[in-house]
């Protein structure tokens, strides 16, 4: 038990707590009295003290009858008010934590509460009065959960490697995950995990444990978007609600007792986060950013970060990255993500993060989830395009075609193509697959591999809905792009002991712009965010506002990748490389070549498979399963 909090010191340096209950005697206590054999449940914890720093927000905490523990990770921005409504029923606050109100809510509602939380959280409540155990976690997995399951034994952590010290399971990977993730960078969606057996509760969801037999129930959904809710105002009326609801939420995701500060690329989101927080803060706020700042041509936001940090008066921090700091650290990245990621832009937010900590400040705030449930990825133009041609309003489709074409990294046969592909079905459109070069099992991919272990091909992109673009915006929410971003982000974060709040995410804000026109996302020129932009008049700089470019914590991946050749070959020609079947690796090696000698262009399928043989390597994936 003691290696699982070495595990997790990273998330929680300031304190230590444990607690057991052996089915009548609950005992608890800090890291030097550790006593967890031979009992029924056994909690420990890692403290990151953000809310009411003293020993009061000490965990696990128990209930003053002592029949209710529970350990939280996270934050619940509306316990004031929380706190508020319980004193009115009755109940007395002995500390001044978020953690206190949790366990009081659980108390006075039940697995009820949930719903009434705005935050990030995950958790484990013991109730004893009742035999249960209840994991839970927030509507969006903005905090992690994962557990495994064998027998009569239920283990759960925040991260995969405590996970698996405490259920030593073999790591075999799970085949249609590794799938997802090599042909579409697709992971941390629903239940499962790249590891078979390792699961993880969903967003949105609680999972319970009966303590007399045993049995698992769920996990359960707490809270699912209203998708057919629609909100019927002018686009004036829906700018000035979104920006109520936005101002709100950053007002309650600055609740802390530590500094606070922010991530800032020099984008719409993070501007207007930077903004907002000047805005209540007023100018007695001591306000610190974080960038990522690069002199390759095309991917520099210096000059908007500029702007945005001279416009709030926030003390901008710039992270300048060579390559020789990534093949430094790139192994620790592997380590601290727990799973395969995507890019290396997430090795640019690591050491934002890292400069942070350096500084200090011990909570940031971050735009995550803005471009998913506001149509700020290009393929949303196509999909709000696929919703005017089903809806037959093509006059208006052919208005939208013409402008989108002229967007930065868009162009008319590129829309063209994939509206295509959300309005064919999958067996009908091969033609238009073969113009993209792409295709559902692509050479570099081993076919006979994934069908001989019962994986079949997916096509991500065909919809029946009528409203193809609020459809895309939803499934980007909860499975094909944010729940991977999450994660990145709070391994990042973590990885440095600070604390990442995403004010984006909460329900009000989400269900409210998934029930908007879709004409107010992407308007008809092509224009992403509309309605945020209209919101954000008078706060944010009208400059920022205009912006229809898209670049945030982009990287010079190809020139880190050339620097990084020898670090690129000894993976590829390592023993792991060749045990992988997954993929073919002379096809993979042949591709690497060409881009070095500058006869291919990268992308991505070259680093998913460097961080799949890697992420094997460093976490003793069965190399007998991979080949």
């Amino acid at each position: 038990m003691a290696r699982v909090l070495d595990l997790l010191e990273h998330r929680g340096p300031d304190d230590t707590g444990w607690l057991s209950w052996d089915g009548d005697t609950t005992c608890y206590g800090r890291r030097d009295e550790l006593r967890t054999a031979a009992v029924r449940v056994a909690f420990l914890h890692r403290r990151l003290s953000i809310i009411d720093l003293s020993n009061g927000g000490w965990q696990p905490m128990l209930s003053a009858d002592g029949q209710v523990a529970v350990v939280f990770n996270g934050e619940i921005y509306n316990f004031v008010e929380l706190r508020a409504e319980l004193q009115g029923l009755g109940h007395r606050f002995h500390t001044r934590s978020d953690t206190e109100v949790l366990l009081a809510a659980y108390g006075a509602w039940g697995t009820g509460a949930l719903p009434r939380l705005t935050g990030m959280f995950a958790f484990a409540i013991l109730d004893t009065a009742h035999k249960v155990v209840i994991l839970g976690r927030d509507y969006f997995g903005i905090k992690p959960l994962y557990y495994t399951v064998t027998g009569e034994q239920l283990h759960f952590a925040s991260e995969i490697p405590a996970l698996l010290e405490l259920d030593r399971r073999d790591r075999k990977p799970h085949p249609e995950r590794l799938y997802y993730y090599l042909r579409y960078g697709i992971t941390d969606h629903g239940g499962d995990s790249l590891l078979a057996g390792v699961h993880q509760v969903p967003a949105g969801h609680y999972l319970t444990v009966d303590l007399r037999t045993w049995a698992v129930s769920g996990p359960a959904p707490y809270w699912l978007p209203d998708r057919d809710r629609r909100e019927r105002l002018t686009l004036s009326e829906a700018a000035a609600r979104f920006r109520e609801l936005f101002l709100q939420s950053v007002a309650l995701h600055l609740r802390s007792d530590v500094p606070v500060g922010t991530a800032l690329s020099g984008g719409i989101d993070s501007s207007a986060i930077v903004a907002c927080m000047r805005r209540h803060g007023g100018s007695e706020l001591d306000l610190h950013a974080f960038s990522f700042v690069t002199d390759q041509s095309g991917l520099g936001e210096e000059r908007w970060i500029d702007r945005a940090g001279a416009a709030s008066g926030a003390v901008v921090h710039k992270v300048e990255v060579n390559p020789e700091e990534l093949r430094r650290d790139v192994d620790h990245l592997i380590a601290a993500q727990g799973e395969p990621f995507g890019g290396t832009s997430v090795y640019a937010q690591f050491r934002v993060f890292q400069r942070a900590r350096e500084c200090g400040v011990k909570v940031l705030l971050d735009g995550q989830g803005a471009d998913e449930m506001l149509g700020g990825y290009r393929v949303f133009v196509a999909a709000r395009l696929a919703s005017l041609v089903r809806a037959g309003r093509l006059p208006e489709a052919w208005r939208l075609l013409s402008a989108g074409g002229r967007l930065p990294g868009t162009g008319w046969l590129w829309l063209t193509l994939r509206v295509a592909n959300f309005l064919t079905p999958q067996g009908r459109h091969a033609r238009g697959r073969q113009l993209l070069r792409r295709t559902l099992m692509p050479s570099w991919l081993n076919a006979r591999w994934f069908a001989t272990h019962g994986v079949e091909p997916d096509s991500l992109a065909y919809t029946q809905r009528p409203d193809v673009l609020r459809e895309q915006l939803w499934l980007m929410l909860s499975e094909r792009m944010l729940p991977h971003l999450l994660r990145y982000e709070d391994r990042n974060s973590m990885a440095w002991s600070v604390e990442s709040r995403v004010p984006f995410l909460t329900r009000d804000l989400v269900q409210f712009a998934l029930a908007l026109p879709e004409e107010f996302i992407i308007g008809p020129q092509g224009l992403s965010k509309l309605v945020f932009r209209e919101a954000m008049r008078g706060i944010v700089p009208a400059e920022i506002l205009a912006r229809r470019d898209k670049i945030a914590f982009a990287t010079p991946e190809t020139r880190w990748m050339i620097a990084l050749a020898p670090w690129v070959d000894e993976v590829l020609q390592s023993d792991i490389a060749r045990t992988f079947s997954a993929f073919r690796l002379e096809r993979v090696d042949r591709y690497w070549r060409g881009v070095r000698a500058g006869r291919r262009a990268l992308d991505a399928k070259l680093w998913r498979c460097l961080n799949a043989i890697q992420w094997a390597r460093h976490f003793g994936v069965d190399a007998e399963f991979l080949s």
